[in-house]
């Protein structure tokens, strides 16, 4: 039995073969299927972000949502990007770690900036994805309140026990600047 496939259904099947993402300003086309330099079905956003585009500033260590390593903002919002399937992320605005300071100039973000005066950190595994759900805070609340920061960072987990150096940090950044300062 021959099977007869109109020109809109081979162009929907070729476009189902590719997303669009801007990551960190840059917009990407990423081919889905199962060969080398392509994205699989099963990759997930987190896999996408270090093995096929090298950005390896988001961090992976629990690959199951529970740590708070792997946040980045999607359209804005903190999301773990270990749970999200890249296939699912088709047309979204996606920021991470390396897309919050200043290419051109190294300079860093405000909020990167206070974390490193406050030493915020210790191994720095956890520390992208603090930043992360803090930038997502601070956009969202340029003046948050000490309760609503641990609240933001309550599913970003660090090891080393420097959490009193994030909420430092993140308290100066908001009384400096605030949230976004694009």
């Amino acid at each position: 039995m021959e099977v007869k496939v109109n020109e809109q259904t081979r162009k929907k099947s070729e476009e189902d073969k590719h997303i669009s993402l801007v990551i960190n300003g840059n917009q990407y086309s990423l081919e889905v299927g199962y060969g080398s330099y392509q994205v699989k079905p099963s990759d997930t956003l987190a896999y996408t972000l270090r093995e096929t585009l090298g950005l390896t500033g988001t961090k992976v260590s629990c690959d199951d949502g529970a740590c708070g390593s792997c946040t980045v903002l999607m359209s804005s919002k903190a999301v773990p990007s270990c749970m999200i399937l890249t296939v699912e992320c088709a047309g979204k605005d996606i920021t991470t770690i390396e897309g919050l300071g200043d290419p051109k100039t190294g300079t860093l973000d405000p909020l990167q900036q206070s974390f490193v005066d406050h030493t915020a950190f210790q191994c720095g595994f956890c520390t992208p994805g603090m930043i992360m759900s803090a930038k997502a805070l601070l956009n969202e609340n340029p003046h948050p309140t000490e309760e609503e920061i641990k609240e933001a960072l309550s599913g970003n987990f660090c090891r080393c026990i420097s959490h009193y150096q994030v909420l430092e940090a993140v308290l100066a950044a908001s009384e400096k600047d605030g949230g976004d300062n694009d």
